[in-house]
């Protein structure tokens, strides 16, 4: 690979410039949507199941389907953003969620509800990094960027509660054929108000890297889906070592096409943004506690402590909020201060609110156990949210905003899937053992299952200390208006040692 080749294209214009707010407002819905989506299915699968007459074994891939497809194609996505223009790329990845909703609820068949999660996937992984690109992009790197990413992550808190809350209400009401059909006018209404609010990018007059889109979609596509397969049936196991192997042949033969290339599909020039390696890598442990926290806690309220599903989503309530206004406040120190010191203390405030969690026994309060560490946790995601974005895309140039926002958007699908799937393996390890040593006794089966979800969230603390001790290694950002978005300043963009 040329070492110049990822300046070789024409670099594309800065956006047209329409309402920051109004273009800010359509992406955070058309982001809410995909947000939303990933949790809003996972309280109708039992109706689901039922409705369609899934097996269990086949149940979990309603949910790995959509995230597999998603995880592995999301480079693949933001590469085309870049290449063919990315308005134009959200509007095909809107209209292909919104078709694949209205197909899957209306679906009689398992199979076809598969392949309509497939697509979803498919269509998420245009929509993310062609809204995210658009939005960096849109407002220049300082203060203006920092604000829009604070909203940008408080809706991302907000939105993992709302999936719950409103999946419950949808399946015990019209039904869970809802969850699906909602998507539908949403998506219908953006592919056509597009046009009229978002600026169209140029896309960039190079070959595209076909053989490279291949083999790293497909590799990261296995990749997540062993990392998925071995929470049910181990590392170890004949269903997932011979499919992580491939994954790993896989990747190493996209950095061997990589370097040979002359126009790759991921320039490596662009890991020498330090912001942007440290910021990746940290995304993958943080976005790894964060998953492990939502699936094992919701597990814990309802097997443990019998919370019904909709009150399950209810209890999660005041950590969006705090979400929200950690996001807000993060926008705002970073802008004043620094992204570094803002990130280490989101980091160390998630820490605590998992090592509190840890510690909720088999009769825990709402009012004392859990509610203080869902205020301190969503606090912390706020806090951590926004600064590792503003660290993954600072001194970015526009040309590559696409590629910038796709990297940080495979970290977090990475980090979620690689985090659930250790703290699952060590959290379940002998459970069956375990249960059967308890006997029937209800007493003893409950401290069994505490027992199992304070191991998971033990890893999910775990993991957050070794994002903090990444996060040591982020340089300063300091708090200064920089250049114009898309330039790139002899000290990249306001990013100094720190």
């Amino acid at each position: 690979m040329s070492p110049s080749s990822a300046d070789a294209s024409v670099p594309a214009p800065p956006l047209a410039p329409k309402s920051p707010g109004l273009v800010l407002a359509f992406l955070c819905i058309a982001q809410f949507m995909v947000f939303l989506d990933v949790s809003i299915v996972n309280v109708a699968l039992p109706s689901l199941q039922r409705g369609l007459d899934i097996s269990p074994a086949d149940l979990t891939y309603v949910v790995t389907a959509y995230g597999t497809i998603l995880g592995g194609c999301l480079l693949l996505g933001s590469r085309l953003a870049d290449k063919f223009g990315r308005r134009r790329l959200l509007q095909i990845g809107l209209a292909l969620f919104g078709l694949s909703s209205l197909v899957g609820g209306a679906s009689q068949d398992a199979i076809l509800l598969f392949i309509c999660r497939g697509v979803q996937g498919l269509g998420s992984a245009m929509i993310a990094p062609a809204a995210l690109s658009t939005l960096t992009v849109t407002f220049a790197e300082g203060e203006a960027r920092n604000k829009a990413l604070g909203v940008w992550g408080g809706l991302a808190g907000i939105a993992s509660v709302a999936g719950v809350v409103f999946g419950g209400l949808l399946t015990e009401g019209p039904g869970w054929r809802w969850i699906f059909f909602i998507n539908v006018p949403i998506a219908a209404a953006a592919v056509l108000l597009a046009p009229r609010i978002l600026p169209e990018s140029r896309g960039e007059r190079r070959p595209f890297d076909i053989p490279g889109a291949v083999v790293i979609t497909g590799g990261l596509m296995l990749l997540i889906y062993s990392l998925d397969e071995a929470i049910t049936y181990g590392w170890g196991s004949a269903r997932v070592l011979p499919t992580l192997v491939a994954a790993g042949v896989l990747i190493l033969a996209f950095l061997v096409i990589e370097q040979r290339k002359r126009d790759p599909l991921v320039p490596f020039t662009i890991f020498r943004v330090p912001t942007l390696r440290t910021a990746n890598v940290t995304t993958v442990f943080f976005l790894g506690g964060v998953v492990s926290l939502f699936y094992f806690a919701s597990l814990y309220m309802q097997q443990v402590l019998g919370y019904s599903p909709i009150e399950t989503g209810l209890a999660y309530v005041p950590q969006a909020v705090m979400a929200g206004v950690g996001a807000g406040l993060a926008s705002q120190l970073v802008t004043k201060t620094a992204a570094k010191p803002v990130l280490l203390s989101g980091l160390v405030l998630c820490t605590l609110g998992l090592f509190l969690l840890s510690r909720a026994g088999s009769d825990a309060s709402y009012p004392a156990d859990i509610l203080p560490a869902y205020l301190i946790f969503g606090l912390g995601m706020g806090f951590s949210f926004v600064p590792l974005q503003i660290a993954a895309q600072a001194g970015v140039p526009d040309r590559q905003a696409g590629l910038a926002a796709g990297l940080i958007n495979t970290s977090q699908e990475l980090g979620g899937a690689l985090g659930l799937a250790v703290a699952a393996t060590i959290a379940l390890h002998n459970l069956p053992e375990k249960m059967t040593a308890a006997g029937g006794d209800p007493s003893r089966l409950q401290d069994t299952l505490t027992g199992v979800f304070h191991h998971a969230f033990q890893v999910g603390y775990c993991l957050m200390l070794a994002a903090l001790v990444l996060s040591l290694l982020l340089p300063t950002l300091r708090a200064q208006q920089g250049p114009a978005s898309g330039e790139l300043s002899d000290k990249t963009a306001g990013v100094n040692a720190g």
